[in-house]
C-alpha cells in the first residue's frame, strides 16, 4: 500500500518552561501541509523489516524513525516483524517541517491498517510519544494544539485554508541546539519577533530568538518576506531552517519564490503549499 506523510508548519510556538525530564513545556498550534513524503509498505514473506530510502543521507538502520516505528508496532501487537518499507523523501531534513516524525506516524497508521490490528488512536499515540515529541501530532491528520513536550494533542480545524510559501537555505538547524540556546539568547535589533495577526491566526515563534541569533540569514529571510506586498505573515517553522510566508489571496506564489531566489540566494529551496 502507498501512503503519504505530510510536512507540518508551526503557526505558533510558545515555550513555557523547562521540564524535569530535560525537555521544555510548550504550547504550539500546528497544521499539516500539502508537501508529503511517499511511503510504500507491504507484507513480505519471511521475517524482518526491509527498509529502503531514495535519500542516502537518511539513516538506514535502527536510528531511522520509520524502522523504530515498525519495531514498536510489531512489539506492541506481538506479531512477527514482516514488512517491506520504501521511503521516497520530498521533505528536507533539519527544516522544522517534521518530515521524520511524519514518516514515523504514517508508518504506524499504515501498519495498523495493513495488518488489520485495529489499535485505537490512543494506543498508537502512546507508541508515537516514545519515538519522538512531534510524532503523536501526525496521527490525528488534522491541525491541532499541542502541549506538554508536544505529545498532548487536541485536534482543531483551521478557520480556512492558507496558501504557504516555504523557503529553506542549504543548511539545517538542530532542534536540540535551538532549545538549549533559548533561555540565554537575545533579539537582533531591527528584526520583528512580535506576534502577527493575519487571516484570523496569531503567528509567533519563541525559537526565532535563539535560531536567528546563530543563523542571521534566517532573520534576513523573514524580514525580506514581511516587506513583500503579497505576504500577510512570515515565521520560522519550529526550529527551522524553513521560514514560511502566508500569502494573500489570489497571489502567484511562484513569482514570490522566484523573486526570493533572485534577491536572497539562488540556491534556496522553495515550495508552494497549502494547509490541509
Amino acid at each position: 500500500m502507498q501512503v503519504f506523510a505530510p510536512a507540518k508548519i508551526n503557526l505558533s510556538l510558545r515555550i513555557l518552561s523547562h521540564r524535569d525530564d530535560g525537555f521544555h513545556e510548550i504550547e504550539s498550534f500546528i497544521t499539516p501541509i500539502s508537501l508529503c513524503d511517499e511511503i510504500t509498505i507491504d507484507k513480505k514473506a519471511g521475517q524482518g523489516i526491509d527498509f529502503r530510502c531514495d535519500d542516502s543521507s537518511v539513516p538506514q538502520g535502527e536510528e531511522n524513525l520509520v524502522v523504530r516505528s515498525a519495531n514498536a508496532f510489531f512489539k506492541a501487537t506481538k506479531l512477527k516483524p514482516s514488512a517491506s518499507i520504501e521511503l521516497k523523501k520530498k521533505i528536507p531534513h533539519g527544516a522544522g517541517l517534521g518530515g521524520g516524525s511524519s514518516d514515523a506516524a504514517t508508518t504506524l497508521l499504515a501498519l495498523n491498517q495493513l495488518f488489520e490490528t485495529n489499535l485505537p488512536r490512543e494506543a498508537l499515540a502512546k507508541l508515537a510519544a516514545e519515538i519522538g515529541s512531534d510524532v503523536p501530532f501526525f496521527l490525528f491528520e488534522s491541525a491541532a494544539l499541542c502541549r506538554g513536550r508536544g505529545e498532548l494533542v487536541v485536534p482543531e480545524k483551521l478557520r480556512d485554508q492558507l496558501s504557504i510559501l516555504l523557503l529553506k537555505p542549504e543548511f539545517g538547524v538542530s532542534t536540540a541546539s535551538a532549545y538549549k540556546r533559548w533561555e540565554d539568547s537575545r533579539e537582533i535589533p531591527g528584526v520583528n519577533y512580535a506576534a502577527q495577526e493575519f487571516r484570523g491566526h496569531r503567528f509567533v515563534n519563541d525559537l526565532e530568538r535563539p535560531v536567528f541569533e546563530k543563523f542571521v540569514f534566517l532573520a534576513q529571510m523573514k524580514t525580506w518576506l514581511l516587506k513583500q506586498p503579497e505576504v500577510g505573515a512570515a515565521l520560522l517553522s519550529g526550529s527551522g531552517s524553513t521560514v514560511f510566508a502566508v500569502v494573500r489571496p489570489n497571489v502567484d506564489v511562484d513569482l514570490v519564490a522566484k523573486r526570493a531566489r533572485a534577491e536572497l540566494d539562488p540556491r534556496l529551496w522553495t515550495f508552494a503549499a497549502e494547509t490541509l
